[in-house]
C-alpha cells in the first residue's frame, strides 16, 4: 500500500484567512511543508472576492453597529478600540510584507478612502455627537470630525445632499484616514508570494471528502473535482478556513469542542453603479444606522470600491435567506448540518429570532424600487438607470450552545480549536478579513504555543509587529508612530519631510 503524503501543515480554503496564516507560518519557519487545498478554480472565489464583501478596511470608524448604545443612554467604544486596533496589526503584516521587493505594490489592494458616519432625527444626531466626544478622546480616534453643518456636509458627501429637505436634522462624522481593501487582489497576492517558497503548494480544485486523526496528527482525504481521484495527506496541524464550508469539515473532523456549533446562512445582494458620472462625486465609505428592529447586518451603507483600479459604488447590503452555506455551494448545506449535538442550539435560536427571520424574508421579496427607495435615502436624486443587482457573498452566523437559552446566533468570528492544537476552524463573518491577522495570531498562540515563545519565533514577530493591539489601545505615542510607518509603507500617505520612517 502506497504510503501518504506527509505535510506540516493543511490548510482548507483558499480565501483571506488561509493565505494569511500560510504566509505568515512560513515567515516564521521557512522549513515549513505546507499545502493549500481549494475546492474553487482560483483563490478568492468566495467571501474574499472583492464583489462579494464591502472592502471596508473595518477600523471601527464609521461602524455605528461598534458602538452600542444602551437603554440608559450610555455608549460603549470597546468593541470600535479593539477593532481600530486589531487593523491596525492587520496593516503592520501587509506593510512588512509590502517591503518585500517581491511582494509588489500595496497599491493593488489597499485605497485611502474617507470613512463617514450619517444619522437623521433628533435622537440619531444626540448619538452620533455623544459617539464621537467619546472617539475623539481615544487617540486612535483624533482625526474624527463632526459636523451639524449642511454646507460642510456637502463638501464631505456631494452626491448625497441634494434634494433633500431643508429642514431635516442630519449630522455626520468623517475620518480621512479610512481604506478601501480588495481582499481578492490581497489574498492572490498572499498566494502567489506563497507559492514562490520552497515547500509550498496552492492546490485548486480539491475538495476534502475525509478528516481523521491519525497519532498526533490528521490524515485528510483529497478528491479531484475534476478527475475524481484522491489521495491522502498526512498532516500535523490541519486548519479549516474555507468560509460557510468550515463548519460541515468541523463536524467531519469530530473533535469535542466543535459539538454543538450550528450555523445560520445569509446571503447579500447590493445596487451597484459603474456611471464615471455619479462615482467622480463620492469619495467615501459613509455608513448610517439599522432600522429600528433590524439586525447589525443590515447597516445600510454606501461606498466607494475600487477593485483593480477601477472604481465603482456601491450601497446596500440587502439581506437574504437561502440554505446554501457558501455562494457556489448546494442548498443541501443548511440541513446536512444538523446533528445531534446542535439541534437544539439551532431550534432556540429559530424560536428566538423570528423577527430576524421575517425581516430576511421581506428583503427577498423587496422589489428594485423598493430597493432603490432604501438608496434614496442616502442620495435622494438616484437614477434607476445607473444601479444594477449585484449578489454579494454567502455568510454563515454562528449559532452556538447557551446555557440559558439553549442556543444563541452569534454576529462575528470564532475560532475554534481542538485541546491539543493541532486543527483549528474559522467560523462567522464580519469584520473577519480586515482583522485576520490579529485571528490568526491568536490561532498560532493557541495552536502553536511552544513555537511562539521560542526565542526564533518571537524575535521574527517582534520584527513583523512591532506593536500588538493592546500597547496600540493604551500607548498614544507608538499608536501614532506604528501607524504613520504602515500608512507609509503601504503607500496610504507620504513620508514626512526629513524623517525616514523605514530602513
Amino acid at each position: 500500500m502506497a504510503q501518504n503524503e506527509a505535510v506540516d501543515v493543511v490548510l482548507v480554503g483558499a480565501g483571506i484567512m488561509s493565505a494569511t496564516l500560510a504566509v505568515l507560518l512560513k515567515e516564521l519557519d521557512p522549513a515549513l511543508k505546507l499545502e493549500v487545498v481549494e475546492l474553487m478554480d482560483s483563490g478568492a472565489a468566495e467571501s474574499s472576492n472583492p464583489w462579494n464583501n464591502a472592502g471596508t478596511g473595518h477600523a471601527g470608524l464609521c461602524e455605528l453597529n461598534y458602538t452600542p448604545q444602551a437603554a440608559d443612554g450610555s455608549i460603549d467604544i470597546k468593541k470600535a478600540v479593539q477593532i481600530n486596533t486589531q487593523f491596525e496589526v492587520s496593516k503592520q503584516f501587509w506593510a512588512y510584507l509590502s517591503k518585500k521587493s517581491s511582494f509588489g505594490s500595496a497599491r493593488s489592494f489597499i485605497s485611502p478612502v474617507p470613512h463617514l458616519s450619517y444619522v437623521e432625527g433628533d435622537k440619531g444626531v444626540a448619538f452620533l455627537k455623544k459617539r464621537y466626544e467619546l472617539l475623539k478622546a481615544h487617540h486612535a480616534f483624533a482625526d474624527m470630525e463632526y459636523t451639524e453643518d449642511k454646507t460642510k456636509m456637502a463638501e464631505w458627501m456631494p452626491l448625497m445632499m441634494p434634494g433633500r429637505p431643508a429642514d431635516q436634522h442630519i449630522s455626520a462624522t468623517r475620518v480621512m484616514g479610512g481604506t478601501d481593501v480588495n481582499f481578492g487582489a490581497l489574498t492572490n497576492k498572499l498566494l502567489a508570494h506563497l507559492s514562490s517558497a520552497p515547500g509550498a503548494q496552492v492546490k485548486y480544485c480539491k475538495k476534502v471528502t475525509g478528516l481523521e486523526r491519525k497519532g498526533s496528527g490528521w490524515t485528510v482525504t483529497v478528491k479531484d473535482v475534476n478527475s475524481g481521484t484522491t489521495r491522502e495527506i498526512d498532516a500535523k496541524f490541519v486548519f479549516l478556513g474555507a468560509g460557510g464550508a468550515a463548519l460541515p469539515l468541523l463536524q467531519m473532523s469530530g473533535i469535542e469542542e466543535g459539538k454543538g456549533f450550528g450555523g445560520f446562512p445569509v446571503s447579500g445582494q447590493w445596487l451597484r453603479c459603474d456611471n464615471p458620472e455619479v462615482v467622480k462625486r463620492h469619495q467615501a465609505k459613509v455608513y448610517s444606522q439599522a432600522a429600528v428592529g433590524s439586525p447589525p447586518m443590515s447597516v445600510p451603507h454606501l461606498d466607494t470600491r475600487v477593485v483593480d483600479g477601477n472604481k465603482s459604488l456601491l450601497f446596500g447590503p440587502y439581506a437574504g435567506f437561502t440554505t446554501k452555506f457558501l455562494k457556489h455551494g448546494s442548498f443541501l448545506d443548511l440541513p446536512l448540518s444538523v446533528r445531534a449535538a446542535n439541534i437544539g442550539p439551532m431550534l432556540a435560536v429559530a424560536r428566538d429570532n423570528m423577527d430576524l427571520t421575517k425581516y430576511l424574508m421581506s428583503e427577498v421579496r423587496q422589489s428594485m424600487e423598493q430597493r432603490l427607495d432604501s438608496l434614496r435615502r442616502f442620495y435622494p436624486e438616484a437614477r434607476a438607470e445607473d444601479w444594477r443587482l449585484e449578489v454579494a457573498g454567502q455568510r454563515v452566523q454562528i449559532i452556538k450552545k447557551d446555557a440559558k437559552k439553549g442556543g444563541v446566533l452569534q454576529f462575528g468570528t470564532e475560532l475554534v480549536s481542538a485541546a491539543d492544537g493541532s486543527l483549528a476552524a474559522l467560523l462567522g463573518a464580519s469584520p473577519g478579513a480586515s482583522v485576520t491577522v490579529s485571528i490568526m495570531l491568536d490561532l498560532l498562540e493557541r495552536c502553536f504555543p511552544e513555537q511562539t515563545r521560542s526565542p526564533a519565533w518571537a524575535t521574527k514577530l517582534a520584527e513583523i509587529f512591532p506593536a500588538r493591539e493592546k500597547v496600540l489601545a493604551v500607548d498614544a505615542e507608538v499608536y501614532r508612530r506604528v501607524s504613520h510607518d504602515s500608512d507609509v509603507a503601504l503607500e496610504l500617505t507620504e513620508k514626512a519631510d526629513g524623517v525616514q520612517y523605514y530602513a
